[in-house]
């Protein structure tokens, strides 16, 4: 059961993350040539910007969901030129990349601190492994103590970064992966792909269409755990 403390740090965690994702995006747009999410202040990791562009997604859907139903829904986006996009269309796909690759560093940071804590004692291999439980602290129950809530929080980075990249790569419109395939394809391909991306009901569909999809893909704890302590889940 989702605790409010551990409610507390999924929503900053997937704020803060969902944060650099969008940062990443509108960085490589301005690197790219298109300013306009930089215009809009979202070349930023301060988090207003973006939430005050997706106040429901960012905030409202979430925690919503996160009490609703123990499972965290949330989106938020940067605006880019598609005039821009339709002119460039691998710079377009690069900025595509940006945002899930800030997702994987992130990932990679809080698995290389556990790593680290790991090896000096300081944390173990959890009894009941869960999302939110990767590591724990020895003797320790709750999240109330400070290296507790240090784990809690290392390990819901750890897993809520790694599902944002891989979900977010998924090539279906309008997540990321689409904006990849874009770029990889024929430029006038990529513009008729763009045009189909920008069309409402073809995103709500895609997005229905990747939940499923992501349902087979989506990384399982043993992967995680896998990471972690390797042979201790065997």
């Amino acid at each position: 059961m989702t605790t409010v403390v551990e409610a507390l740090v999924w929503f900053l965690v997937f704020v803060f993350s969902t944060t650099c994702h969008e940062a990443a995006h509108a960085w490589a747009a301005l690197k790219g040539g298109d300013p306009t999410a930089y215009e809009g202040g979202q070349v930023s990791l301060d988090p207003l910007p973006h939430l005050r562009r997706e106040p429901f997604g960012m905030v409202v859907m979430p925690l919503l969901s996160l009490f609703v139903s123990g499972a965290m829904i949330g989106w938020a986006s940067a605006p880019y030129d598609a005039r821009w996009a339709q002119r460039f269309p691998r710079r377009a796909a690069l900025m595509s990349l940006a945002g899930p690759v800030a997702n994987f560093l992130l990932a990679g940071v809080a698995l290389a601190i556990m790593h680290a804590l790991l090896a000096s004692g300081v944390f173990v291999a959890p009894p009941a492994a869960s999302a939110a439980h990767l590591v724990a602290v020895p003797g320790a129950e709750d999240v109330r103590t400070p290296l507790s809530f240090l784990a809690t929080l290392l390990s819901v980075t750890l897993y809520l970064n790694v599902t944002l990249g891989l979900f977010n790569l998924l090539p279906v419109p309008p997540l990321d992966g689409a904006g990849v395939l874009e770029g990889a394809t024929h430029p006038a391909s990529a513009r008729f792909f763009q045009a189909l991306r920008e069309q409402p009901l073809m995103q709500l569909a895609g997005l229905l269409v990747a939940w499923q999809l992501f349902k087979v893909v989506r990384p399982g704890l043993g992967f995680l755990l896998g990471l972690l302590h390797p042979g201790a889940y065997g």
